[in-house]
């Protein structure tokens, strides 16, 4: 077990991530200032990147993991090491700024009922634009479809300080999120069988149907390269994108809804599949058929993940949930951005 000197760990998961590490752990060592820890996660890598680190930053707290399950599954084995009042699980491809870490620690020092935020996330390759995942600040709409501000579908915003402020969003990125060690442990963490993508949603959540909020500090601004792992586009994150979105709803939905919301997700996912079938894209057509078929096959396992979900249940909190159609307001509608939408969450 590893005790931190401070009251945050800083955990970046690792695979095969040297370039990364020699980018960016410089000035996330220098940042670190005696505000937090920096504890790297061994996701059994095969190249020298451990090397590297114990040569370069034997500082550094590491923790080893012999066999490479995802990314979920390599941060749900590597917290249960970890001994910190905060996480914050920092994707090895991020970049911080100067002064990113302190926004975040005080707003969960300042909000007790905060279990997890994360900060303003742009694109490392294009530092002026918002990057897709997170961006300022991430929703759900009625129907269980995720978007964000700065990034609606296909449509992602320049950065001009139009979501500078702090708000309460539905769901925090897990390439950046800071959250509270005590209720990540309580809920039961990451799900390990989500391998990657939405595993944060999942989370974030169980979170908010146990009480909690989960915050966007706009005051604090990272940097993504994205695609670093499972490439933006590919058949692979369309496969997990679709799969875990039903897993999500199924663990996480109230049952009243579910019973409506499946088969119009149903109906809605083949319309999907079949816009990409008329352009001729017939494997990522395929692979739309291939997650659902995996989610049907294990569905007694969802089940009983929900099961054990809703013994953590409270007074569910809310905030953060479109209560329209981001999909009708965006295909049709013809709402590109956040600020079309005529919407406001509430503030922090």
């Amino acid at each position: 077990m590893i005790e931190c000197r401070t009251d945050t760990a800083v955990v970046i998961l690792s695979y095969n991530g040297r370039k990364w590490h020699e980018l960016f752990l410089p000035l996330i060592v220098q940042e670190a200032n005696q505000q937090y820890d920096v504890v790297l996660v061994n996701n059994a890598s095969t190249d020298d990147t451990f090397t590297f680190i114990a040569e370069q930053y034997p500082q550094l707290a590491t923790v080893t993991i012999t066999v490479n399950r995802g990314f979920a599954a390599g941060y749900y084995e590597g917290l249960k090491q970890i001994k910190a009042k905060y996480y914050v699980l920092l994707s090895a491809d991020f970049e911080v700024s100067t002064g990113w870490f302190q926004p975040l620690h005080a707003a969960m020092q300042k909000h007790p009922n905060m279990a997890a935020c994360q900060p303003k996330i742009r694109y490392w390759k294009e530092k002026e634009m918002f990057e897709y995942a997170g961006a300022g600040g991430a929703f759900m709409d009625k129907y269980g479809y995720m978007f964000c501000r700065g990034r609606v579908f296909f449509d992602i915003e320049k950065d001009e300080g139009q979501y500078n402020n702090s708000i309460a969003v539905f769901w925090a990125s897990g390439g950046c999120m800071m959250v509270r060690t005590d209720l990540y442990h309580k809920v039961g963490g990451l799900d390990e069988d989500f391998y990657a993508h939405m595993e944060e949603i999942d989370l974030c959540w169980r979170l908010k149907n146990a009480g909690y909020s989960i915050g966007y500090i706009g005051a604090s601004t990272v940097y993504h390269v994205g695609g670093s792992v499972i490439s933006y586009g590919s058949t692979q994150k369309l496969f997990y994108n679709f799969r875990n979105n039903l897993i999500t709803l199924l663990k996480n939905e109230k049952a009243s809804k579910l019973l409506w919301l499946f088969p119009l997700r149903l109906a809605l996912d083949g319309v999907a599949g079949l816009r990409l079938l008329l352009q001729g894209q017939f494997a990522h057509c395929f692979t739309i058929v291939k997650a659902h078929f995996s989610f049907y096959f294990s569905l007694g396992k969802w089940l009983r993940k929900r099961r054990e979900a809703k013994k953590n249940e409270g007074i569910r909190n809310t905030d953060g949930i479109y209560p329209r159609s981001i999909v009708l307001d965006y295909f049709l509608r013809k709402k590109k951005k956040f600020t079309d939408l005529n919407w406001q969450p509430p503030s922090l």
